[in-house]
């Protein structure tokens, strides 16, 4: 299928890892609660963590997790259905004189409805400062899910983000439409003049793929610098993707998912010229939250291997790849009752988990 070889090479090329630092259960410790259905967490260069929580605050909480303090300056957020405040990314770079600089992913209103949008700010004495809009979905639509909202720093130093389709899947195939794709702009929200389908003149110019769903994980890999997403799928037909440009990943003409009725969406589970999944879930995980192990910390020993949290059975999903292409899955149980929103590896190479819930929580792996 296309992409199969690429994603095989960008796999074998990670290497394997060192001796596994967690055991294959790891248990999971409770390091802060209170957070208000927190959907993204990213690291400061001082080791304290930036949450966002779904009606819309940014909070900063101490390298310790004791002390949180409220941060100033976040955009004003549409919380309806499944908006509100969603990603956080620090960008990688050293601290400069005038602040930290952070891009911030959300659903506002618009004049038909709502819109996914990214603002970029300036972090700086606790408050976000010098404010602007780099970005707003279009068209505006009435819809109140699938608005996507997954951001990642590419290697090649551009900004990545995902969209939904807003729940009007015919918009994931029109490339006059930013829904059901994933976008790539400049981190000042200009348009970078090598994106793969600024010569097509039915399409959008920030279109990096398209043919999504509803993508809310994106991870850079820490070896071979590749972009991997995994998106819902409907009835099934979640599906974990390696990120190439100008690919079509299929919604809704290609799916292993079906209707919530039980009956088809499509015809096809693959079709020709189209990129095939890694991998899928059928049955539903509903994934959220992507990371990917590095060479350094506990996760050492799971070195280039898929950590993606799961919604739907409370689960964390470790997903790898075999030299000749099969694939292998293990599952470690949430805390029970716990849908996983968020899954990170941060600094010190530990695996962080966010909760989706009232009273979420901040969960790390234990060795």
């Amino acid at each position: 299928a296309l992409l199969r070889a690429g994603m095989l090479a960008a796999l074998a090329a990670a290497g394997a890892g060192a001796a596994a630092a967690y055991d294959d259960a790891p248990r999971v410790e409770t390091l802060a609660a209170g957070f208000e259905y927190p959907w993204s967490l990213a690291q400061l260069p001082d080791g304290s963590l930036l949450i966002t929580e779904k009606p819309g605050r940014l909070l900063r909480l101490d390298a310790d997790f004791q002390a949180r303090r409220g941060i100033s300056g976040a955009p004003e957020v549409a919380q309806v259905g499944q908006g509100g405040l969603l990603d956080v990314l620090v960008w990688p770079q050293a601290e400069a004189s005038d602040g930290i600089r952070v891009f911030l992913s959300y659903s506002r209103a618009c004049a038909a409805g709502f819109t996914t949008a990214l603002s970029a700010y300036r972090l700086r004495e606790g408050a976000l400062r010098d404010g602007r809009e780099l970005f707003a979905a279009e068209p505006c639509g009435g819809l109140t899910w699938h608005f996507g909202g997954r951001l990642a720093a590419g290697a090649d130093g551009m900004l990545y983000l995902t969209v939904g389709d807003r729940g009007e899947r015919r918009h994931s195939q029109d490339l006059g439409s930013h829904w059901g794709k994933v976008l790539r702009l400049r981190p000042d929200g200009s348009v970078p003049d090598d994106n793969p389908l600024l010569g097509d003149p039915r399409a959008r110019p920030e279109i990096y793929s398209y043919g999504h769903r509803n993508p809310q994980g994106l991870a850079r890999h820490p070896d071979t610098g590749a972009l991997w997403l995994h998106e819902h799928g409907p009835k099934g037909g979640d599906e974990l993707n390696l990120l190439v440009p100008g690919a079509n990943y299929g919604w809704p003409l290609a799916t292993h998912g079906r209707e919530y009725s039980g009956g088809a969406v499509s015809d096809h589970e693959e079709l020709p010229g189209m990129a095939s999944p890694a991998l899928h879930w059928t049955p539903s995980i509903a994934p959220s939250g992507l990371a990917i192990c590095p060479d350094r910390g506990p996760c050492a020993g799971w070195r280039g291997q898929f950590l993606v949290g799961a919604l739907k059975f409370q689960q964390l999903h470790r997903v790898w790849f075999e030299p000749d292409g099969a694939v292998r899955e293990a599952v470690l149980p949430a805390p029970r009752g716990l849908r996983l929103r968020d899954a990170r590896v941060l600094a010190d190479g530990r695996v962080y988990l966010l909760t989706d819930e009232a009273d979420g929580k901040l969960l790390r792996l234990v060795q």
